[in-house]
């Protein structure tokens, strides 16, 4: 079983997997009267033709590192936003795509206050927080087609911090 260490979530190592979502840098707007910072359009939504957003609570029960993941998915036909509603540690899990299948996977730790939005098609793991409440809102597209699909591993691997 091979492992793979976490890494710190940044925009730059996400890009291929998504989006990080986070107030990094200077705001693009001050609003209500100078009393809140906007980050404006910090992810690329994408829901597919005949989909819609949903906006879903998920209440995940946490995991501990190490982390065995013998799962991934990936939504074929819009874009999946985990927003943590809670400080807590969670971890993420992505894999570019190899010919249908995840490829190597990459595992990152958000610091308090970051979210992700994988892109459409995007391999990930299964919702990980490290720690309670485990509630997150969950962005993602909802319609008549299906929007999900499983690769079981043929070899799990382990994440370490």
């Amino acid at each position: 079983m091979s492992t793979i260490h976490a890494e710190p979530l940044t925009a730059e190592a996400f890009a291929p997997f998504g989006d990080v979502l986070d107030i990094a840098g200077a705001p693009d707007k001050v609003i209500n009267a100078g009393w809140c910072d906007r980050y404006h359009d910090r992810a690329t939504l994408d829901f597919g033709p005949g989909g819609r957003a949903g906006i879903s609570l998920f209440r995940a029960r946490p995991r501990d590192l190490p982390y065995e993941c013998d799962m991934l998915e990936r939504h074929p036909e819009g874009s999946q936003a985990f927003i943590p509603m809670a400080p807590m540690r969670w971890l993420v899990i992505v894999a570019p795509d190899a010919d249908g299948r995840p490829g190597a996977p990459r595992a990152f730790l958000p610091v308090e206050g970051q979210a992700v939005n994988f892109h459409r098609g995007t391999w990930h793991g299964v919702l990980t927080p490290l720690a309670e409440p485990g509630l997150f809102a969950v962005i993602d597209r909802i319609g008549d087609t299906p929007n999900l699909q499983e690769c079981f591993l043929d070899e799990p691997f382990v994440v370490i911090s």
